[in-house]
């Protein structure tokens, strides 16, 4: 039985772990990557600070908000004060190029690999940094996307372009009325594919990426794999630190490798087959 509390934090040398980290990668049949927003936050996408403060000084003054993450949930009176915040939200962390080099490192170490990745980041980085879309399963959906607010159906479509005619078009905090997205097929407004509640749509592709991983743990059960799991936190600890723990666990030749600055720690059943370094990621890819 695993327990939800800092069970054993890494107490070896890091050099010495980086080193059995590259091993692993060299050696594993397979390596399953799960990502959180510390990988991000990592590459360059803070959601507060000065970055914060020269895209959202305007919201800051009127309401006050802490973050970007925070000021999301504010119930906004008029749609097109909503998209003004969120298209300027949308536009910096999914189509800006931010990533000051983590994941694209990380691709270099991985690509000759046999590896999927399962992640609850919604930025799209991996997409950006040549990851294979096919290997990659995005749970909690996508800033890319919208969906029906209702829904009406369980479809999701683009946002590029009007993404960017809002931020472009927008002033005073306000887009124009007529850039407000209504759904194609009920005309109720349209609404993020962001996993908040449970009108989260799960449209074909989430399906598709949910049925090739599976795929993938079953033609790689009892091999050696490592289990890579980066800058996941306790959010959502059921959609990747736990599995890989369970999974860990009852496949004497896995390998669970923790990377997460402030929070590398796993169970004491799985300490001979883990690897926790708390260590900024960035920093030991280059290592």
């Amino acid at each position: 039985m695993f327990f939800p509390k800092k069970t054993s934090a890494s107490t070896r040398d890091c050099s010495a772990e980086t080193d059995r980290l590259k091993n692993e990668i060299e050696t594993a049949d397979a390596i399953v990557i799960g990502a959180g927003a510390g990988l991000s936050t990592a590459a360059g996408f803070t959601y507060s600070g000065e970055r914060f403060e020269n895209y959202f000084s305007d919201f800051i003054e009127k309401y006050n908000f802490r973050d970007m993450y925070s000021g999301g949930f504010y119930p906004f009176e008029t749609l097109e004060e909503h998209w003004a915040y969120w298209s300027r939200y949308v536009y910096i962390n999914r189509y800006m190029d931010v990533d000051n080099g983590v994941y694209k490192g990380l691709f270099e170490l991985v690509k000759d690999k046999d590896y999927f990745v399962l992640t609850t980041n919604v930025d799209h980085q991996f997409q950006k940094a040549e990851f294979d879309k096919h290997r990659l399963f995005y749970t909690q959906g996508d800033y890319g996307l919208f969906q029906c607010s209702e829904p009406c159906c369980q479809k999701t479509c683009d946002n590029e372009d009007i993404i960017r005619k809002m931020y472009a078009e927008q002033e005073n905090m306000l887009i124009p009325t007529e850039l407000v997205p209504r759904c194609p097929k009920c005309g109720r407004p349209m609404t993020m594919n962001l996993r908040a509640d449970e009108t989260f749509v799960q449209d074909e592709g989430w399906y598709r990426a949910a049925e090739r991983y599976e795929e993938f743990l079953r033609r790689h059960e009892n091999l050696h794999i490592l289990f890579l799991e980066l800058g996941v936190g306790y959010n959502t600890p059921a959609i990747i630190k736990y599995p890989f723990w369970q999974m860990t666990a009852k496949n004497p030749k896995a390998v669970y490798a923790c990377l997460n600055f402030g929070e590398a720690f796993c169970p004491e059943q799985i300490r001979p087959q883990a690897i926790c370094m708390d260590a900024d990621i960035g920093t030991i890819f280059k290592r």
